[in-house]
């Protein structure tokens, strides 16, 4: 006899916070990744912002940190989301788990939610860091409007994460999430200010899902305009991405289940 309607809820939100529970356990048994998700956005603000730190003004500073937000975002996607979902798929457990009765619901919203533990995990030295050494500052209102911003410039990013995890083995993702972590950090605009790309540099960047994000987020903490671009980009690459992630997703499940 199955379940009661009543009790299905319930039971889905055990079992997302049961698969939320472990996947991040067994990510903090990684030291390496804990410490470069948690210090590689706040060492790139040591290195490159904080020395300059003296001659830039409060808004050139908050519009930095806002891009190395964007930029952690996207480290976590395609290196947790997407290397770490290929890792998993090569283990007999995952395969186990993707025959049990219980569907993909949990899971998938487990890795989603993990996702952005370690998102927040990159972002705390990183703001504590901003607010000790440099001049940047924004409104409570414009925070909150900021985490708004990088929450949407986070979901062609994360669909990108999924496409790559669920599409290449293990070997081959690190390698490509290596490859699209730097050229599109900096076509995107969150290590060069866009101000400072040359001509032909900023016209590839704008249609770039990073530079869209990142205008998104710079827009929201320091109440700057933002460019009429961004929104259709950013909207317009989640789509893409996430039909790409839907494909490589069914595929696999083709593959491996069929």
């Amino acid at each position: 006899m199955s379940a009661p309607a009543s009790t299905r809820p319930a039971g889905a939100l055990r079992l997302t916070w049961l698969h939320t529970r472990y996947q991040v356990t067994e990510t903090l048994r990684v030291p390496v990744v804990v410490v470069s998700t948690a210090v590689f956005p706040a060492l790139i603000l040591a290195v490159f912002v904080v020395p300059q730190a003296a001659s830039m003004s409060p808004l050139g500073a908050t519009a930095a940190v806002a891009q190395l937000a964007v930029f952690s975002a996207m480290s976590v996607s395609l290196f947790t989301h997407g290397a770490g979902i290929a890792e998993d798929r090569a283990l007999p457990w995952d395969t186990h788990l993707r025959t049990l009765p219980v569907g993909a619901g949990p899971r998938f919203t487990a890795r989603v939610l993990m996702g952005a533990f370690f998102t927040v995990l990159g972002l705390v030295p990183l703001l504590v860091l901003a607010a000790l050494v440099t001049d940047a500052t924004t409104t409570p209102a414009r925070f909150a409007a900021g985490l708004g911003g990088l929450l949407l410039a986070g979901l062609p990013l994360l669909a990108m994460g999924l496409a790559v995890g669920y599409s290449v083995p293990a070997k081959a993702a690190l390698a490509l999430a290596q490859v699209l972590l730097l050229p599109l950090a900096f076509a995107g605009g969150l290590f060069l200010p866009p101000e400072a790309m040359p001509d032909w540099l900023a016209g590839i960047s704008t249609w770039t899902p990073t530079r869209a994000g990142r205008d998104l987020v710079v827009g929201a903490v320091t109440g700057t305009d933002v460019p009429s671009t961004a929104l259709p980009v950013v909207l317009g690459w989640t789509v893409l991405l996430g039909a790409l992630a839907v494909w490589a997703i069914r595929r696999d499940q083709g593959r491996r289940f069929r």
